[in-house]
């Protein structure tokens, strides 16, 4: 695998304040970039980015949208990685507000990178731009056929930068990562993803709650292993113009997520609650890795049954430490 060395480049990373941003930044800042996060700090917070800073990342609170910053920041950069956008939960509500972040925000973004000449654009999409699975696992030829509008705006968020490939010679990357889980998952709000939702209530006594049946299967990532995909994946030669998957290569039930974390918190004896199904909900998400393991070498190590309990510890060490409450586990919302 030939690459880009990363030491002493600018590399521009949009969303780096958030969950998986923040990971990314952090393998970033060991590898001595000269690393820029731009993030409005919406969803994202200043307290993830707290060790980078300390070893020198700048933090630019701003929003993708707006063209002319975007222009500033990306003087002078080598990289950009995209990583901004309204989640999946919130687009169900405002799918407009998500179209303009996620498709719009992406396209202001690209045609910035064109303007001052960035070397290459790495666009972080998910597997939600696939839909469900029509067939397991899930390859990068897999139909993009999403279900939400969170979905069709990452999807969107594809083509167009891929589109300023073709058009302006913008040279792209996409990188569609799965399921991540792990330090700085969101808890509560629309960013609340089910490991951390399972874990809020269980550690609160209340039962966890599962939309659907829970036969429903996704290919969980331990998050630092997602960010140091993307990094490889960034400075990729042989990437460039084309898409890969980055995930552990595995379906998990919701229901076996359920069942392992019961057990991780001494608290088998708590049911399950099973609520109706959340809207455009996919069925099944598991991930060929075989592209990613040919051509980056990369291959996820931490099975769900080692990353669930190393979340909780973490859990568990940062409430201690940030004085958190759990009031937010007494809400239950099918978003």
């Amino acid at each position: 695998m030939t690459s880009l060395n990363l030491k002493g480049r600018r590399v521009v990373v949009t969303g780096g304040a958030g969950f998986i941003g923040s990971h990314v930044v952090d393998q970033l800042a060991t590898l001595d970039a000269d690393v820029v996060v731009v993030d409005d700090l919406s969803v994202g917070t200043r307290s993830n980015l707290a060790g980078a800073q300390a070893a020198g990342v700048q933090l630019v609170e701003g929003d993708i949208r707006d063209s002319e910053l975007m222009s500033r920041v990306l003087t002078g950069a080598g990289l950009v990685i995209h990583m901004a956008c309204d989640n999946l939960r919130a687009s169900l509500g405002k799918p407009l507000r998500t179209h303009a972040v996620n498709a719009t925000g992406t396209l202001v973004t690209c045609l910035a990178a064109v303007r001052q000449g960035v070397e290459r654009f790495i666009y972080v999409s998910s597997s939600e731009a696939y839909g469900s699975a029509k067939s397991i696992p899930m390859d990068e030829t897999h139909p993009l056929e999403p279900t939400t509008v969170y979905g069709a705006s990452k999807a969107a968020g594809e083509l167009y930068s891929q589109a300023c490939m073709r058009t302006y010679g913008l040279p792209v990357v996409v990188i569609r990562p799965f399921n991540s889980y792990g330090p700085r998952e969101h808890e509560s709000g629309t960013s609340a993803e089910v490991i951390p939702k399972f874990v809020n209530r269980i550690a609160a006594g209340l039962p966890p709650v599962i939309f659907g049946d829970g036969s429903q299967t996704r290919d969980f990532t331990w998050v630092e292993e997602t960010a140091e995909g993307i990094v490889l994946a960034a400075s990729c030669d042989e990437l460039v113009g084309e898409a890969v998957n980055i995930a552990f290569g595995r379906g998990v039930s919701i229901a076996e997520i359920c069942e392992v974390l019961l057990e991780v918190l001494n608290a088998s004896d708590l049911q399950p609650l099973f609520e109706e199904a959340r809207p455009g909900d996919v069925q099944h998400h598991y991930a060929d890795t075989s592209k990613a393991r040919r051509v980056l070498g990369f291959q996820a190590s931490t099975s769900i049954l080692e990353g669930l309990p190393r979340y909780v510890q973490w859990v568990r060490t940062n409430r201690e430490t940030s004085g958190r409450d759990r009031s937010s586990a007494h809400v239950v919302r099918n978003w």
